[in-house]
């Protein structure tokens, strides 16, 4: 439920289930970016991130009818676009560019929040070989990077989002912590060594 006193999402959503074509655009609105950041995060395109969450909000409002109105609307969206960010990579079997530029200047960065050293790596000079390395991960190490660092998720709220164990998200994330060293070390050198340690930490 929206903290600035907003229209809670479960009105929306029930509106929207009724065919209210402006509910669904408020919700939408509001997700936008967050649903953004986490394309951009499995892509490394903002063009094709956005992509993705237009037609991920395309399909989620064809299926509205489906959606339990009780249930947080976030997670049923996220499974929707993390489905079409993959299919994407599985066509396009390509990696994608790196467009991290700030905010002020047009673009999406993931948002920062606290000394996270992973968003600390991303702003720095090192930001696009960071990137790259990002970029090489599997599907499923990547998407467990971008749950834990673009959006701020606990083991738990992964866990749920995912539906897998909480044990598993923690052991998934220790293996895609690793990859990413293994992918800075060999793109950094042996400056990278501490850099990128700092990535397992948090």
């Amino acid at each position: 439920m929206p903290s600035d006193g907003a229209e809670p999402d479960k009105a929306l959503l029930l509106r929207a289930r009724d065919g209210d074509r402006e509910a669904f655009s408020r919700l939408a609105r509001r997700y936008a970016g967050e649903a953004t950041r986490i394309a951009l995060g499995y892509l490394g395109s903002e063009e094709d991130a956005r992509d993705m969450v237009q037609e991920a909000f395309l399909r989620a409002l064809r299926h509205m009818d489906h959606f339990d109105a009780e249930r947080p609307f976030f997670p049923w969206f996220y499974r929707i676009l993390r489905n079409l960010c993959f299919n994407f990579m599985a066509k396009r079997g390509r990696h994608g560019e790196c467009p991290l530029v700030c905010e002020r200047d047009g673009g999406v960065d993931p948002p920062g929040r606290g000394a996270d050293p992973f968003r600390a790596l991303v702003a720095s000079e090192r930001a696009s070989l960071v990137w790259e390395a990002l970029q090489t991960l599997s599907p499923e190490h990547r998407e467990i990077i971008v749950l834990r660092h673009f959006r701020d998720l606990s083991y738990t709220e992964i866990a749920e989002a995912l539906d897998i164990p909480r044990g598993t998200v923690m052991s998934r994330l220790f293996y895609a912590r690793s990859a990413l060293r293994r992918a800075i070390d060999a793109r950094l050198g042996d400056e990278s060594g501490t850099l990128a340690a700092d990535a397992e930490v948090s």
